[in-house]
């Protein structure tokens, strides 16, 4: 299994930070794969195939650490080319909220 579940939405309250610059404050880490729950059940494949995806956003993918889970908020594709390529880690930066 890639990651620690597959999930359908933000199971956390509100955090505020809608936008890409809204997470800069945040320091990027390496998160195992197979410790994320992702807010999303499906990918897009052009997202996915584009060499051009992370052109306009962050580099770092966005997870969400609540009451000790890790939700995979925004990078789902970078996650999956990270498994893809046979790596258990990914960069992003992790946002606690209690």
């Amino acid at each position: 299994m890639i990651f620690k579940a597959v999930g359908d939405g933000r199971p956390y309250p509100e955090h505020g930070r809608s936008r890409t610059r809204d997470w800069v404050d945040v320091p990027p880490r390496q998160v195992r794969l197979d410790e994320l729950v992702t807010t999303k059940r499906t990918l897009d494949l052009d997202t996915l195939l584009a060499e051009d995806s992370t052109f306009y956003g962050d580099l770092f993918a966005h997870v969400v650490e609540y009451e000790g889970t890790m939700y995979l908020e925004d990078g789902l594709h970078r996650a999956v080319r990270a498994a893809l390529q046979q790596r258990p880690v990914l960069h992003a930066r992790v946002l606690t909220i209690r």
